[in-house]
């Protein structure tokens, strides 16, 4: 049995949560959406909502800068870190798929 969810409804489950609800910004949540929906329609493959495997799968940085403090590498900007993860671009920042 599935249920299929909407963007706020997506946004909603987040932020009513006690542990996950500064894990990403209101864009950040719907940036992660738009790219599971967008994944779902590439591959023909629903996705499952799990809350806790986005959490620990996902990280949201305001900007690179905060991101370089958490991965050391030769990574300059956002497209070199493309080439090892999924990255989704948020105003400044970006949400990484860690690695």
């Amino acid at each position: 049995m599935k249920t299929t969810i909407t963007n706020w409804q997506f946004a909603y489950a987040f932020r009513s949560s006690d542990t996950y609800r500064n894990n990403f910004s209101y864009e950040g949540l719907f940036a992660l959406f738009d790219y599971f929906e967008e994944l779902e329609s590439s591959t023909g493959e629903e996705i499952e909502f799990d809350m806790v495997g986005i959490a620990c799968d996902f990280t949201e940085y305001a900007n690179f800068a905060e991101f370089r403090e958490n991965y050391e590498g030769e990574y300059k900007t956002w497209e070199d870190v493309y080439e090892d993860t999924t990255v989704i671009s948020v105003g400044d920042g970006a949400i990484v798929q860690n690695f």
